[in-house]
């Protein structure tokens, strides 16, 4: 921290100011009050804390000599003291803006992974991270879109770091969700972001890729959770927290899109010509495979009798030639029904 010396260099013309001003009776001139923004300025980059620059205000006050009538001395050390704040102030909030800028392009370039590795590592120290370490990320989605000033990110932001302090956590906002980058090591973190941020946006989903190793760590698992909301949403999982780890099978059948597109149209394509089209009957799969195959359960999932549930899987089988009870029908039933969901088929206009 810089001493009373480091203060006393930002006093230069200070004192014969007073000393001037004082004895005609005037105010402070533009330029003197100009003078005393530019040195607050240059105070603040210095990091000189303000209390010190204030006190040696004061003191190089009370030393003029001779000192004039407090009326004045204290009127134009109250225009010479809020100038050199004004000015402290602004550089303090410029710098601040710069840190704000700086860390969001950080930011882009992290999750995007849009920058040289090797810089970006050496860049990650400034913001508590350490990229030669292996990471998670956790996403959170909810009803709004939520950005870094908002009091929900404050919020969870402030939560996790209480919890967690010292940690080497990154905690920010990209595309309107909410983001947690952690150490792969300590999965609690995660969880704990989890928790707060499905309480702070009442209800929101939060997904968790997995952990990967070195600067382009963060960036895979960040894309893998971006996937797992993404997938949740077209399949219409239940939960609050998805873990990427735990829905690998859907991107793998998603991969080959053209193939999974066929394998849909040639195996439920004929549903479209049961009435009402191919929805309630492929409604009917979903509900039936997510039930375990249990008639009964699916039935009342879909506020179905028994019997008109048993019916729609007969009629299925007679459209399609694929038995939903029959074992190897099954499975490329269920896969076609996954792919469905995956693709959102069938068109708005197939009923």
């Amino acid at each position: 921290m810089a001493g009373p010396q480091g203060a006393e260099r930002h006093l230069a013309g200070y004192a014969a100011a007073l000393v001037d001003a004082c004895a005609t009776g005037r105010r402070l001139t533009r330029g003197e009050l100009e003078s005393r923004r530019a040195e607050g300025e240059r105070a603040a980059e210095d990091g000189i804390p303000l209390r010190a620059l204030i006190r040696a205000h004061l003191a190089a006050a009370q030393s003029v000599r001779p000192l004039p009538a407090s009326g004045p001395l204290l009127a134009a050390v109250e225009q010479a003291v809020d100038a050199f704040v004004e000015g402290y102030e602004r550089a303090q909030h410029q710098a601040v803006r710069q840190h704000e800028a700086a860390r969001r392009e950080f930011i882009d370039d992290l999750l995007y992974g849009g920058s040289d590795l090797g810089r970006l590592a050496e860049r990650a120290e400034r913001f508590g991270l350490r990229l030669s370490q292996s990471h998670a990320v956790a996403v959170a989605a909810g009803p709004e879109p939520y950005d870094d000033g908002y009091p929900v990110a404050r919020g969870i932001e402030s939560a996790v770091l209480a919890r967690f302090p010292g940690r080497q956590i990154l905690l920010t906002t990209k595309d309107g969700r909410l983001i947690c980058v952690a150490p792969g090591e300590q999965p609690d973190v995660l969880a704990h972001f989890a928790e707060r941020a499905h309480t702070a946006t009442h209800g929101g989903r939060v997904a968790i890729g997995r952990t990967h190793p070195g600067p382009g760590g963060v960036v895979h698992s960040y894309q893998e959770a971006l996937n797992a909301l993404d997938i949740a949403l077209r399949m219409g999982l239940d939960g609050p927290v998805l873990h990427a780890a735990d829905l690998l099978v859907f991107p793998v059948l998603a991969r080959d899109r053209q193939a999974m597109a066929d394998l849909v149209e040639s195996v439920l394509g004929p549903l479209r010509a049961a009435r009402g089209g191919a929805r309630p009957l492929l409604d009917t799969l979903t509900a039936f495979f997510d039930s375990g195959c249990v008639s009964t359960e699916a039935a009342r999932r879909l506020s179905l009798s028994p019997r008109a549930l048993t019916y729609r899987l007969e009629r299925i089988h007679t459209l399609t030639g694929a038995d939903p009870a029959d074992p190897l029908n099954r499975y490329t039933l269920q896969t076609a029904a996954i792919g469905a969901r995956l693709l959102a088929w069938p068109d708005p206009w197939d009923g």
